[in-house]
């Protein structure tokens, strides 16, 4: 047993209104450095497409850096809630989220976008619903673990209870349709379930069963169907069904170790659709190439990392429902990012996922600012808790 932990392993610390709050000063800064690479590249992306859709080059870059602002307001809005308080409304923000995904499947209210309806207009933004549902979702099943640990250790229906109300909001997520959010948050949930200490064969179970519903779901929607056959085999069509991903592998061969500069990408003017969105990564590999993407993968395993030592130090402290937040948003984070590079790179089929943090949208940015300020909240109140304590095992010495 050692002494409590040390001031300088605390991180910055902030003093207001006689509270202090134990910043994390890795996460800050790899949180600031996918932001702002993101914004970078998202201009480098867009200016062409800025200046054919509205005669303004600066269009999607000023809007972004509008994004990026609105997404800091909302992360210390989110950062300032309580913990025990976002875990005593987690069941009513569940309500809440099925009611916007009831609502941007009604005519006039949800927008659709190159067939699918998936945004609804708040305050002048143009909102994913999807989006905000995912960060629910973890809230959710992070209060359901807490409350009933014990169940989800010892019984099958244990497990498969929280996915009465996500099997809901799976459904309304297809008639969007939203394949791809639909299978992050069910696996984001899964994922959860298995750090909480779900029997093993019990998991793998439930694995099969997702996995051949996810089969039939692809196997009964021809466009599902066309995106399986066309990640198999790229160079089938690729002037038409596969021009996406062709385009996309184009990109990267021709970035190869170093890129072909910032800003000197061919594939972004209008060859490589959705290049500051979905494909953004794809010009991050042609203009920085091997350099580039990989610097963007470590980024992303710092702030997994991170997100999973928080989870265990407030484990440690002894308050479960943050604990699971954190490993939560830590999947989420992760498993989101993977499957957008996987994409990028034609190692997985097309799922219309956006890369956290860093593509261009206002909604996606503003709720994944939200939750990485519930990151920094759950280390502060862990941190606080824990220094309360005579003494911490030599384990947490260095978060």
């Amino acid at each position: 047993m050692n002494a409590p932990l040390a001031p300088q392993n605390k991180g910055l610390v902030l003093q207001w209104r006689g509270h202090r709050f134990y910043l994390d000063t890795i996460l800050l800064m790899t949180s600031l450095a996918l932001l702002l690479f993101g914004y970078v590249m998202v201009t480098s992306a867009s200016l062409h497409l800025g200046d054919k859709l509205a005669g303004d080059s600066y269009y999607f870059p000023r809007h972004q850096l509008i994004h990026i602002a609105l997404g800091l307001m909302a992360g210390v809005m989110a950062g300032s809630v309580k913990l025990e308080t976002w875990r005593d409304i987690s069941l009513q923000l569940f309500f809440a989220g099925l009611i916007l995904l009831i609502l941007v499947l009604i005519p006039g209210i949800g927008k659709v976008v190159n067939g699918s309806s998936r945004w609804i207009n708040l305050l002048g933004l143009r909102i994913q619903v999807s989006e905000v549902f995912k960060l629910i979702a973890v809230v959710y099943m992070a209060s359901f673990i807490d409350r009933h640990i014990s169940v989800v250790r010892s019984s099958y229906l244990g497990m498969l209870r929280p996915f009465l109300l996500l099997g809901v909001a799976a459904f309304l997520l297809l008639k969007e349709p939203d394949f791809g959010a639909m299978a992050v948050i069910l696996s984001v949930a899964l994922g959860m379930l298995f750090l909480a200490g779900a029997s093993l064969w019990q998991f793998g179970a439930l694995i099969a069963v997702f996995v051949g519903a996810g089969i039939a779901l692809i196997m009964t929607a021809q466009y599902r169907l066309r995106r399986v056959l066309s990640f198999i085999d790229p160079w089938d069509d690729p002037l038409n069904s596969d021009f996406q991903l062709t385009q996309a592998l184009i990109a990267f061969g021709r970035g190869e170790w170093n890129g072909v500069g910032l800003g000197s990408s061919i594939q972004k003017m209008f060859y490589l659709p959705e290049a500051h969105t979905d494909f953004l990564f794809s010009v991050i590999g042609e203009e920085l190439g091997l350099v580039g993407t990989t610097s963007v993968i470590l980024l992303f395993m710092v702030l997994v990392w991170r997100a999973f030592v928080i989870g265990q130090l407030a484990e440690t402290s002894g308050t479960r429902f943050s604990a699971f937040l954190a490993y939560g948003i830590g999947v989420w984070f992760g498993l989101q990012a993977f499957i957008n590079m996987g994409v990028n790179m034609g190692m997985l089929p097309t799922k219309g996922l956006t890369l956290p943090l860093m593509s261009y949208g206002g909604g996606s940015i503003m709720v994944m600012c939200a939750a990485l300020a519930l990151l920094f909240r759950v280390r502060s109140d862990a941190i606080a808790a824990v220094s309360a304590k005579p003494r911490v095992r030599s384990t947490w010495s260095n978060v």
